[in-house]
């Protein structure tokens, strides 16, 4: 099992997100340096669409969403965690 965690993009993401994005990115490759981030990316239109990120297991999805500085700085307007049935997965 998997855990995708889904993010919403709050207003005016491409204005808002680029101050964030050193801080979000040390996020990103602390959580993927323990193995806890498999893959993270954004939708077509992040605005619209928002991004997914897959965790190997919940409790790293809500520890890295609860302290994002995307999530801290109104930079996601809101996230959720479902879980994924890797079907492919070895």
């Amino acid at each position: 099992m998997k855990y995708v965690l889904f993010y919403e993009s709050g207003d005016d993401v491409a204005t808002n997100a680029p101050p964030h994005f050193p801080a979000h990115s040390a996020c990103l490759r602390e959580f993927h340096a323990r193995g806890d981030l498999l893959m993270v990316g954004t939708f077509g239109d992040p605005q619209n669409e928002g991004s997914m990120s897959i965790f190997t297991s919940r409790e790293a999805a809500e520890e890295f969403a609860k302290d994002d500085p995307f999530v801290l700085n109104n930079v996601v307007r809101a996230w959720r965690i479902r879980e994924w049935n890797e079907v492919l997965a070895p």
